[in-house]
């Protein structure tokens, strides 16, 4: 098996294939600002559990992460969006 790295690692490649990881981008990233009243939008970006996910898997820009990350503490604070979604009850 013949693997190639190109620049920093990004491409590989098998033979003659090069394969490139399609690159991610998000809604959010178009937005200016971020409305914290919007919940279904914000759902998006939390897991069933209630934990923001992280930018590796929603595409966003670090800039934008901040942005999601105050805009959903808004939302807990003020009672549009709970704490933690899945409570598991222990007998």
């Amino acid at each position: 098996m013949n693997k190639t790295k190109g620049a920093g690692g990004r491409k590989r490649g098998l033979g003659n294939r090069v394969i490139v990881p399609r690159r991610k981008s998000s809604e959010l990233n178009k937005l200016t600002e971020i409305p914290f009243k919007d919940v279904e939008l914000l759902k998006h970006y939390l897991t069933e559990r209630g934990r923001i996910l992280p930018r590796r898997i929603t595409g966003n820009t670090a800039h934008t992460q901040r942005q999601l990350r105050l805009a959903v503490r808004r939302a807990r604070n003020i009672g549009l969006l709970s704490f933690s979604e899945g409570h598991i009850l222990q007998d």
